[in-house]
């Protein structure tokens, strides 16, 4: 089994496209297959004891799921069946999408949400990335002036991605104990 799990929700694909640049950089024995949340189980993300989690932010500042008006069920009806599992001992690395231009209020709130989330149930949340080089009004994924994890907006920098993308890894490799 691989060393670290890779899930994320989606709803356009944007962040599967970004989990799937994460997973081409290590093999099998290192990280598992990007796995969307609507495919998973509590007990599959479970049984990892370092974990890589993303999602896009979508409309005024939520998760994806049903409510958001998307197709497919995602991190919005998985957290419930996370309610229970037990983060201690687990380090979590954050990656968010969202749109700074369009949604300056809310950027990246979901990123911030799911933090909150695992944070709560005692994961060691890894990854921490700045502020500087976004333009944006608010983010409830901001704490102590830095975003909780890898902030990314395809929309309006995505040639910024493969750098910031490296540069992340680069920052929770020792963490995660990565052969970068």
């Amino acid at each position: 089994m691989a060393r670290i799990g890779l899930f994320f929700g989606t709803n356009t694909g944007k962040t599967r496209k970004v989990a799937k640049m994460i997973k081409k950089r290590f093999d099998d024995d290192t990280m598992a297959d990007a796995l969307n949340v609507n495919r998973a189980t509590a007990e599959e993300l479970a049984q990892y004891q370092y974990l890589i989690i993303g999602t896009p932010t979508l409309g005024d500042g939520e998760l994806p799921g049903l409510s958001a008006d998307c197709e497919n069920e995602s991190w919005e009806e998985f957290l419930p069946q996370l309610q229970d599992v037990d983060f201690t001992g687990k380090t979590v690395a954050l990656f968010g999408l969202g749109d700074q231009v369009g949604y300056p209020d809310e950027f990246l709130d979901g990123m911030g949400i799911l933090h909150a989330f695992v944070a709560e149930r005692g994961a060691k949340v890894v990854g921490a990335w700045p502020t500087e080089g976004y333009e944006f009004k608010h983010s409830e994924a901001v704490v102590d002036g830095k975003f909780v994890g890898l902030a990314l907006d395809l929309d309006n920098q995505s040639g910024l991605t493969e750098e910031r993308l490296s540069n992340w890894l680069q920052l929770i490799a020792a963490d995660f104990d990565l052969p970068l």
